[in-house]
């Protein structure tokens, strides 16, 4: 159809096409290593040679994040944290300096400190919350300013606009990972951003079967570097993959809404509870960042991620989360359709020094809530039961 398609149009058919010789609604899976060629003079003639660098149906997935996130070109890697490495990997090399967000998924901040800072590169771990503490940690040798947009696990926020412009003015690039909001509440890309990551594991795949992640560029020299460092690496994501997170990208937007929807109900119960001392989410009046979550996140949706600590402090947070019962799910993993609460002191961001997450405030009874599709009473009950054991 002509004209520009909307959103959720193009969350099921972007960059799709109906096979022309079969008529296949969805895309092919091409479980292909390598590819014959015409002739020698002929090499790439249809595009394709091995499948570590290109497949065709690695292709239609990348083509359908670029649509979705505003961007000129995106890599599909195996995992969110191969995307990680190689977005850190095209923008940094040895005597660089990256300004970072103190707040992150705790496998980001290890990476930075034990495998990229031996390599001869500096990291700076900063509140993001303040622009201007990012401004004074940049030096003539910043490369990179990453920031998390919801930072994972706080939910802390920053000003992209302002931040970018930071970067920019200082010759740094932007990257953002956006894991915890997805296309469907906020494109960084549409604010300053370089780059922005994803882990495809989490809301774009959103059934917990595969693992995926995306670094997605904002014009073709980023790009072009981002491919490159992928193709080295070899790190691609496999067509099996791809192809199944093509599939369930196209409820994407369904799910986000409705675990939205849910989240903020369970947070709203949660912050009358007798037992609760905190709630954080960013549809709440009380947010401490409201302006900023209003300002970035789309039709007033804030997403399915939540925290809160409960009377009694880590001893109380670790007995509720023992003692909870179906339909939560104890373990790591978020934005999936069933709803997941997670340790994160002793799960996604074990491998923290505990000095710096402490610092930040992830405590060994933080609590972090992913919420799924489930009916919010039964998960409201669930939550209820628990809270009256501890």
């Amino acid at each position: 159809m002509e004209g520009e398609l909307k959103d959720d149009t193009k969350i099921v058919h972007g960059a799709v096409e109906p096979c022309e010789k079969t008529g296949a609604i969805l895309t092919p899976l091409f479980l292909s290593t390598t590819f014959t060629q015409e002739s020698v003079a002929k090499y790439l003639h249809r595009g394709f040679s091995y499948s570590r660098t290109q497949n065709p149906t690695t292709n239609t997935l990348e083509r359908k994040l670029a649509l979705l996130e505003n961007g000129f070109g995106a890599a599909a890697f195996g995992t969110g944290m191969a995307a990680t490495t190689s977005a850190i990997s095209a923008t940094m090399k040895n005597g660089d300096h990256c300004v970072i967000t103190d707040c992150s998924y705790g496998g980001t901040n290890r990476e930075c400190r034990e495998y990229f800072t031996p390599l001869g590169m500096e990291f700076s771990f900063v509140d993001f919350r303040d622009p201007e503490k990012v401004k004074a940690a940049m030096k003539p040798n910043t490369k990179l300013v990453f920031s998390e947009q919801p930072a994972n696990p706080l939910l802390s926020m920053c000003d992209l606009e302002v931040i970018s412009k930071i970067a920019h003015d200082a010759g740094a690039k932007h990257v953002c990972d956006a894991t915890f909001a997805t296309p469907v509440i906020l494109r960084p890309l549409d604010h300053g951003c370089d780059m922005v990551i994803q882990s495809l594991t989490k809301f774009y795949e959103g059934h917990n079967m595969m693992t995926g992640g995306a670094v997605i560029c904002k014009d073709e020299e980023m790009y072009a570097k981002v491919k490159h460092i992928q193709n080295m690496h070899g790190n691609i994501i496999n067509p099996f993959a791809a192809f199944m997170i093509m599939q369930t990208t196209k409820t994407m937007a369904l799910r986000v809404r409705h675990q939205s929807e849910t989240a903020m109900s369970i947070a709203t119960w949660l912050e009358a509870h007798p037992k609760v001392s905190k709630v954080f989410y960013p549809g709440l009046a009380s947010f401490p960042q409201k302006d900023i979550a209003d300002k970035y996140h789309r039709n007033n949706v804030h997403g399915a991620m939540l925290w809160f600590d409960i009377v009694g402090g880590s001893e109380a947070g670790t007995k509720l989360m023992n003692a909870i019962q179906r339909p939560w799910s104890l373990c790591e993993n978020l934005g999936a359709t069933e709803s997941i609460i997670t340790a994160c002191a002793v799960m996604t961001h074990a491998n923290m020094l505990k000095e710096d997450r402490l610092k930040v405030g992830i405590t060994d009874g933080f609590i972090r809530v992913s919420c799924g599709i489930e009916d919010k009473e039964d998960l409201i009950k669930s939550l209820s039961i628990a809270l009256d054991q501890c």
